[in-house]
């Protein structure tokens, strides 16, 4: 019996940035398949948040391709803001607007550039607050809430779209150690729903517990990708040992 082949929900093939002389990314290939959680790591400077950049639209490649369930979105006739309409994206910094309520900063989006109505992006942003446990913090603003309630809102934000997939760029970087816990927590939640994620971090042992796969930057492109269990605990790359021993003596694994 013949066993289907399916299309990756994204795929990259070849893709290089520059920032003038610097070459930030330098020929990265990576497949995300349906439901899958794949956790970008390395040291900082190593093309992740970059590439979570590009692959969503929000920074011009200079070469390669990056498909969307089959769609080359990085064709010129691609509608990119129809594109970036697909990805719901999440930064460390929170980006919530400040003089919008949570209520407001949710359903933005779904209204003004989906034409959802006012009163079924309210129900569905209601939902979603209720699923993350901050039904009662609709009606605050962003600087009446804690770091991890804001990341959280953020998070929320980004699945008001309905998302084809979830990139998310070291959303733990800017919270206290005591907050970091509950946004680890609804990321694991949206991993057993079956949300599709590319996630960059820092937090090795979340990586180790969540991840579908691994995959290890380094100067700009993918140098080693695996199952977590064979990245991170028994690495075939020098690059990567030599990463991870400095992960372990920092405390992260």
């Amino acid at each position: 019996m013949s066993i289907p082949i399916t299309t990756p929900v994204l795929e990259a093939e070849g893709l290089v940035k520059r920032f003038g002389t610097s070459t930030v990314l330098a020929g990265v290939d990576l497949a995300v398949a349906e439901h899958e959680v794949v956790v970008l790591i390395g040291a900082s400077g190593s093309g992740k948040s970059t590439l979570l950049r590009c692959v969503s639209l929000l920074e011009e490649l200079d070469d390669g391709t990056v498909r969307l369930d089959g769609e080359d979105i990085t064709d010129p006739r691609a509608d990119a803001d129809r594109v970036r309409s697909r990805f719901g994206v999440v930064f460390q910094a929170f980006n919530l607007f400040p003089h919008l309520s949570v209520l407001d900063n949710v359903t933005l989006a779904p209204r003004v550039v989906h034409g959802v109505g006012r009163r079924e992006a309210a129900e569905r942003a209601h939902a979603l607050l209720a699923r993350v446990g901050l039904s009662e913090k609709a009606t605050e603003y962003p600087d009446r809430l804690s770091g991890g309630q804001q990341q959280r809102v953020a998070i929320v934000r980004a699945l008001a779209n309905e998302p084809r997939m979830l990139l998310l760029d070291e959303i733990t970087s800017a919270l206290d150690p005591e907050l970091v816990g509950e946004v680890l927590r609804l990321v694991r939640e949206l991993k057993d729903q079956g949300v599709t994620i590319l996630m960059a971090t820092h937090e090795m042992g979340f990586a180790k517990e969540v991840s579908s796969k691994v995959c290890f930057m380094h100067e700009g492109v993918v140098h080693e990708e695996g199952p977590p269990e064979q990245v991170l605990a028994e690495p075939r790359e020098a690059r990567t040992r030599q990463f991870l021993s400095r992960v372990i003596e920092a405390g992260r694994l």
